[in-house]
């Protein structure tokens, strides 16, 4: 082909050479004729040529050693000083992929960001370009597609197999503030959502059998609801803040098990073993806790401090020691239970059934027996218990 190339910082002399091979021939011949070293070729509207075959037979082209394309009509001015716009086309190489855009794209829409800060005036940033005279960004380019194309329409709008993570990552370098609630949102809703089925039987005893004998289990907030947990052994267990609501642990070894805050409303625990179970401020309203052993022949006290035991069936249970000190039994039935040396200190035991209950050295001070039941007590209540 036959080409015009003119050099603005050179000459001011068009000249006319014969161009052919490729754009890398151009460049050589270009060098050679005009005594410089071209770099860079553009057409007469400031386009970077790229690809010899881009050119026609009636352009004129123009040739630098790098230098940002000048129009010589303007007299050397840059385009948006011109028109006072940004929207001048730009090349970018974001880690090796080159993305075209405009300038304007690039502040309008997040003028406040770093990509609007580093284009909205030329050079302002000192930004680097590479030989082709693409502004160099040394980031991801899967994840810089997605925002720059938000610039564009403002529609988050990603590609499968793209993570969401690295776009959202990604907002937070160039500030993108608009784009990152939309990925947060977008990322919440790409989750699966959260399994809050109770733990069957199975699973709970196939989760016992592959853990060491000899290891603690943490079983913390779990949700066993409803489910048929009677006759395991559950020694040591920590169900701290566990839903154990409407469970069937009849029969169960909960010896020195941790059941502080759990929730056991409507459960049956009738004859399980508790010696030296903790229970503080847990909730067994309604439960059923018929013939339970709280008694630790060693002597560790079960505790059951500030618990609501409201209607719990507690009858002729052994809690010899043990610790109900302010804790809530309003209309539970303890008949004919082992109730020696207790601490019922401020426990509330209105309209308790206590008949039949062995109350021997037990701490009553400040507990409330309004309407509570005593007939065929094992032991005289004496007022030196100062209950009220």
């Amino acid at each position: 082909r036959n080409c015009m190339n003119t050099v603005p910082i050179a000459t001011s002399l068009p000249q006319v050479v014969a161009v052919y091979g490729t754009l890398s021939d151009l460049l050589s011949v270009a060098s050679n004729k005009l005594g410089i070293k071209a770099t860079s070729v553009y057409n007469g509207k400031g386009g970077l040529i790229d690809d010899i075959a881009l050119i026609r037979d009636d352009d004129v082209l123009f040739v630098c050693e790098g230098e940002p394309f000048i129009d010589p009509q303007t007299d050397g001015r840059p385009h948006e000083e011109l028109t006072g716009s940004h929207t001048d086309w730009l090349t970018l190489n974001v880690g090796g992929r080159y993305f075209t855009t405009t300038r304007s794209t690039l502040v309008n829409k997040e003028p406040d960001s770093m990509l609007a800060h580093m284009f909205k005036d030329k050079d302002a940033w000192g930004n680097k370009q590479d030989h082709r005279g693409a502004f160099l960004i040394d980031r991801s380019p899967e994840y810089f597609e997605p925002i720059l194309n938000y610039l564009r329409h403002g529609q988050l709008i990603v590609n499968d197999g793209i993570n969401l993570l690295g776009v959202l990552e990604e907002a937070r370098f160039f500030g993108i503030d608009s784009l990152i609630e939309h990925l947060e949102i977008a990322i919440k809703n790409s989750q699966p959502a959260e399994d809050h089925s109770p733990i069957s039987r199975k699973e709970f005893v196939r989760f016992l059998l592959a853990t060491p004998t000899k290891s603690e289990l943490r079983c913390q907030g779990l949700n066993f609801s409803g489910a048929d947990l009677s006759r395991l052994d559950l020694r040591y267990i920590n169900f701290k803040m566990a839903n154990l609501s409407r469970c069937n642990l009849a029969h169960a070894n909960l010896c020195c098990a941790n059941l502080e805050r759990a929730d056991l409303s409507g459960s049956v625990l009738d004859c399980a073993n508790l010696q030296g179970v903790k229970m503080l401020c847990s909730n067994a309203e309604g439960a059923s806790l018929k013939g339970c052993n709280f008694e630790d022949p060693s002597g560790l006290k079960a505790n059951l401090e500030g618990a609501n035991l409201k209607g719990v069936d507690m009858e002729g249970s052994q809690m010899t020691g043990i610790n109900l000190r302010v804790a809530t039994l309003k209309n539970a039935k303890l008949k004919n239970c082992n109730l020696r040396g207790a601490t019922l200190a401020g426990t509330d035991l209105e309209n308790c059934d206590l008949s039949g209950c062995d109350l021997q050295e037990a701490n009553l001070r400040g507990s409330n027996v309004k309407g509570a039941i005593f007939e065929e007590m094992l032991t005289p209540l004496h007022m030196s218990q100062s209950v009220r």
